[in-house]
């Protein structure tokens, strides 16, 4: 088996409303690059890669030269072929590797018939659960949603979600006003939901002194972990020292010298594994291995998926035998996904290990055309940036907060 194409299709996808953050703001929609990867026995394998348009799909074609007549099995040839760090100095080709190797796994699943976790090592669990992921969201006009700011607001978001879906833990991304609309917002969603776990996350907003007052004001409640309260290593070993909380991270350790940094320094208790960040879903297994080994916890992060990348998280945390926590998702915030049979349904706050080879999951061409087409009428954004405040950027640690009475 040999890949004889390598192909690219940017979409945009709607989300029912816009999503704020620390950094700025996903403008009401997913921008999301699908990856083909054709054999020459007709095998087509899919991956995804978050970001696109016509950079990135020419960034995907670029590396046709590197993998024409590459044998889709020999996963580790291939990420050096690609992601040689020293050559990867002068063209970092990480995420791109990424959505390649997550459709290399998906044609050598289906050539041998087997699961993606079955490549890493076989399943621990069916379903891997995961939590609300709360927002500070925008009105959406079309779709008559958004624009949950106030406790109660969020309280209620979390309610509908739960009962929809079935969560047990709730995860807040803060960060967008000050750092006691915060607190105020979480501590009124222990109080609603006192037997389910909770995540607060400010996307590293946060100066070291100011993410220890914060930590020591929710720290009575039943958190799984503080995530991200300020940014690098140093910083998040510090609030560690002062806060009785379980530090985690999606930004600081993303690698594996940083990873091996992590464990020295004893900085950061919980690493979020993403299976596009971390270069390919075979890399983050391999440093959830290295967090078994030295006891850290593990769980399994969102970069704002479709259902391709999904399945590819399912597969990890199938294949985690420490995955100590729900995991992140995105998902629920979509209105339709680009895989047959629409999007995956959540039963009891988890969602099933496709059990179809490869990633287990097939390209709704029909969908893919539709949501391409979007793409060329909408075009991206700026995530970096929040569409209600125009002259606003975001600097670490933030000062210029959003106003929650601004509508």
């Amino acid at each position: 088996m040999k890949i004889v194409d390598v192909r690219a299709t940017t979409v945009a996808m709607p989300l029912e409303a816009p999503l704020r953050h620390a950094i700025g703001a996903h403008w009401g929609r997913f921008i999301r690059t699908v990856v083909e990867v054709e054999t020459d026995n007709g095998i087509i394998g899919l991956g995804e890669l978050g970001g696109g348009g016509e950079s990135a799909e020419a960034a995907v074609r670029g590396l046709l030269p590197y993998l024409k007549g590459h044998d889709p099995l020999q996963l580790e040839q291939m990420r050096w072929k690609i992601m040689n760090p020293t050559a990867s100095l002068y063209n970092n080709r990480m995420q791109i590797h990424a959505a390649l190797e997550m459709a290399c796994m998906d044609a050598a699943g289906k050539h041998l018939g087997i699961r993606a976790c079955d490549l890493l090592g076989g399943a621990m669990r069916e379903r891997v659960p995961f939590a609300s992921y709360l927002f500070y969201r925008l009105p959406d006009e079309k779709t008559g949603r958004g624009g949950e700011v106030d406790p109660e607001e969020i309280v209620a978001h979390a309610r509908a979600l739960k009962a929809e879906h079935g969560f047990k833990a709730h995860k807040l991304k803060g960060g967008v006003f000050a750092p006691d609309h915060d607190v105020e917002v979480t501590r009124a969603l222990g109080a609603a939901f006192p037997n389910d776990g909770l995540r607060l996350d400010p996307n590293a907003a946060w100066s070291v002194e100011e993410a220890i007052r914060v930590g020591r004001a929710i720290e009575d409640l039943r958190n799984d972990y503080f995530e991200d309260p300020t940014w690098g290593l140093e910083g998040m070993r510090r609030v560690r020292n002062f806060v009785r909380i379980p530090t985690a991270t999606n930004t600081v350790v993303v690698n594996f010298e940083q990873l091996a940094t992590n464990i020295r320094l004893e900085a950061i208790d919980v690493v979020l594994l993403d299976t596009t960040f971390w270069g390919g879903l075979r890399q983050a297994h391999k440093a959830g291995q290295v967090l078994e080994t030295f006891q850290y916890g593990a769980s399994v992060h969102s970069s704002g998926e479709l259902g391709i990348q999904l399945a590819s998280m399912l597969h990890l945390g199938a294949a985690l035998s420490n995955l100590s926590f729900a995991a992140d998702a995105h998902y629920h915030h979509l209105v339709d996904d680009v895989i047959v049979g629409g999007k995956m349904k959540y039963v009891d706050g988890s969602i099933a290990v496709p059990q179809g080879p490869g990633l287990g999951v097939e390209l709704d061409r029909e969908k893919l055309a539709q949501y391409a087409e979007h793409y060329r009428e909408v075009g991206g954004y700026t995530y970096d940036r929040d569409p209600t405040r125009p002259d606003w950027y975001a600097v670490l640690p933030e000062q210029r907060w959003a106003d929650p009475r601004a509508r």
